[in-house]
Formats: structure tokens, sequence, C-alpha cells
């Protein structure tokens, strides 16, 4: 029989309410930041880019996921003439960006 995370989780999450361990917290009643760089990552992933990030190192993958979204936001605000000078960018930022998930993803396999 498996240990089930989710539960646990909601548990201890329920005892430190209950004890005011989650009262008080920095950001308390305001909502979740958005981070476009992490939308479309795996939770864990997610936690792993967010504590390196808080330790001072930011990821390449990340730094290039956001560059990614910006100049798609770019491409969809643009006319015609500006799109077709952001179309290599966004093809140039996409094969970096897989190239850094890809080795990240070939690291975490042998390691």
């Amino acid at each position: 029989m498996g240990v089930d995370f989710s539960r646990m989780a909601e548990r201890k999450m329920l005892a430190a309410l209950a004890e005011g361990k989650l009262s008080h917290l920095p950001g308390e009643g305001k909502p979740l930041p958005t981070r476009l760089d992490l939308l479309y990552l795996d939770p864990i992933e997610a936690l792993g880019f967010r504590l390196m990030r808080e330790a001072g190192m930011i990821p390449k993958e990340l730094e290039l996921n956001k560059q990614r979204h910006a100049a798609r936001e770019a491409w969809q605000a643009a006319s015609d003439e500006e799109r077709d000078r952001l179309m290599p960018l966004i093809a140039d930022l996409d094969m970096r960006y897989n190239i850094a998930h890809e080795a990240r993803l070939h690291l975490m396999k042998h390691h």
C-alpha cells in the first residue's frame, strides 16, 4: 500500500493552520504571484527552480522560457511587419529552450 502524500500534506497544513503557524506570513491575503516562466512546468520542477532562484541561481532554462513568453506576447501585439521580424527570434528562443530543457532532463535521468 502506497503513501498518500496529498492527504499527509493536507493534514499537516490543517494542523499548522489550527496552531496559528500560517498566520501573519509575508503576502498573507494577497493573490499568489503569476510566474510565467514556471507556468508549464511540473509542480515539483517548479518548486526546485523556485528554490534555486531564491538561492540566487537562475537556471538558463527558466530565463529562456521567460524570454520566449515575452517574445510571444510581443508577437501577439505586433503589426504584420513586426511579426515577421519576431518570428526568427521566437524560433531561436524555442530551440535554445528545448536544448536546455532536454539537457536538464538527460542530466536528471543519469544522476
